[in-house]
């Protein structure tokens, strides 16, 4: 069986991730004390317990999701399961490139907290805005992004292909307000505000990709030792200096999930593996292609069931 490996993205979090697994297993504990270590402040404690408003914050909230994710991976990793390929849906794209070889899990970790921040200050808190869009294709809701941002003189634009029937748009919170409410008037099933702090995945995103690139650049990026798939090409990496411009590109760029997964299953996977918090990767490949199976695992008994399996 060909085993791919998916790691989560915002949203995945919850208070309490990764305890359990740190309490019981010393690979997983270790990950921690490294974060803790690298970053100058106790992640640690952040993710066990919280509290809520702390995790939330994107700067906290994008190290806490990669930390726990290779927390899991590497427990996953010390009794031989390695993945025959990895993909990350945005933040996750970095715990890909940790898995496969391509990033030290410090690099990692300082990147994602300044990525952050970064993307955090881009944009005002009120002043942009992403939606979920549920029943266009995206090629319609890509017109509809284009005529709100016409209308509005805002920036508007497809941000997340998820799933089939479920896209995601990102910009100027009236220019996403008004496409919001022309893709109900063209018969979207339904059309609802993300609670995000800031627009993710789209050109207000500029300032945040001008602060993080000079970062990146100065990073060792070693050739990956599986295939990556990356978000903003939905194919796979065959270099190093390949996945510091994809996750350049990434910062502006749109998550082309459902095009990753297909683009996945046509290399081989077989069977896919959520490595981390949550189960919405889980959620969105059932939906893309259910004849692969897809499981998740971001506790000691998923670890452990996993590895009896």
């Amino acid at each position: 069986m060909s085993e791919a490996f998916l790691f989560p993205g915002q949203g995945s979090q919850r208070v309490g991730m990764g305890r359990e697994l740190a309490e019981q297993r010393p690979a997983a504990r270790r990950v921690f004390e490294e974060a803790d270590e690298v970053l100058g402040f106790e992640l640690s404690k952040v993710c066990f317990e919280g509290p809520e408003d702390e995790l939330q914050l994107t700067a906290n909230q994008q190290p806490a999701i990669l930390a726990t994710s290779i927390a899991v991976y590497r427990c996953l990793l010390e009794h031989g399961r390695l993945p025959a390929m990895v993909a990350g849906h945005s933040l996750g794209e970095y715990s890909a490139l940790v898995a496969a070889g391509t990033l030290s899990l410090g690099d990692a970790l300082r990147l994602v907290r300044r990525r952050g921040q970064l993307m955090q200050e881009a944009v005002p808190v009120g002043v942009g805005a992403m939606a979920a869009v549920l029943g266009p294709a995206p090629e319609e809701v890509a017109a509809v992004a284009a005529e709100a941002a016409a209308a509005t003189g805002g920036v508007c634009t497809v941000a997340n292909l998820n799933a089939p029937g479920q896209t995601v748009i990102a910009g100027h919170r009236g220019a996403v307000e008004r496409a919001m409410e022309l893709a109900s008037g063209r018969g979207a099933k339904r059309s609802l505000l993300l609670p995000v702090s800031a627009p993710f995945h789209c050109p207000l995103m500029a300032p945040a990709r001008a602060g993080l690139t000079p970062l990146l650049e100065a990073i060792e990026f070693a050739d990956p030792r599986v295939p990556v798939f990356c978000n903003v090409d939905a194919r796979a990496l065959g270099t190093g200096a390949e996945a510091r411009d994809a996750l350049i590109r990434q910062i502006e760029g749109a998550v082309r999930w459902v095009e990753s997964i297909v683009a996945m299953v046509d290399a081989g996977a077989s069977r896919f593996v959520e490595v981390g918090p949550g189960a919405v990767l889980a959620g969105l490949v059932k939906r893309i292609d259910r004849s692969v199976p897809v499981v998740s695992v971001g506790g000691p008994a998923e670890v452990e069931a996993l590895l009896s399996a």
